[in-house]
């Protein structure tokens, strides 16, 4: 076979590696920081994400984020364990945690962030986000995937 006998990965698949950093949205807005399509007949493994701001930057102390809120997105709809978030989980620059999460095909993968507003907001200017995967070919769908 041409996967791997840990995790059944294909040997030939893809690596995707998608970031950005932006200004951090307005009260009631939302950013989307990175973001991955999946092409049809492909199956994917999202195995890292990263975030970043501005404040964290400067005092690494400073990991909770109230009034914004963090989601990953498939399809538009919340991945789950990460449905909503108000703390940096995996900092931009540390080792971080892998997640090995199954993505199936054709997915629509975002990281995003949306500033809620109140009156316990921090104030963030900068905000920032990475998805780290990797992507196949799935054979179900019949045979080898055409030449590019």
């Amino acid at each position: 076979m041409n996967v791997c006998h840990i995790c059944g990965i294909p040997w030939d698949a893809g690596v995707f590696d998608q970031s950005n950093i932006l200004d951090a949205p307005s009260p009631g807005q939302e950013v989307i920081l990175a973001s991955f399509n999946l092409h049809p007949n492909y199956c994917g493994t999202l195995l890292y994400f990263a975030q970043f701001t501005d404040l964290y930057a400067r005092d690494p102390s400073q990991v909770r984020t109230p009034g914004y809120q963090w989601q990953i997105r498939n399809g538009g709809s919340p991945l789950d364990p990460y449905l909503a978030f108000d703390h940096v989980i995996n900092p931009w620059g540390m080792a971080g945690f892998p997640v090995q999460m199954r993505l199936g095909e054709g997915a629509h993968l975002e990281l995003v962030v949306r500033n809620l507003g109140g009156i316990d907001a921090v104030q963030l200017s900068q905000v920032g986000g990475r998805l780290v995967g990797r992507y196949w070919y799935n054979t179900d769908f019949g045979g080898a995937p055409n030449k590019l």
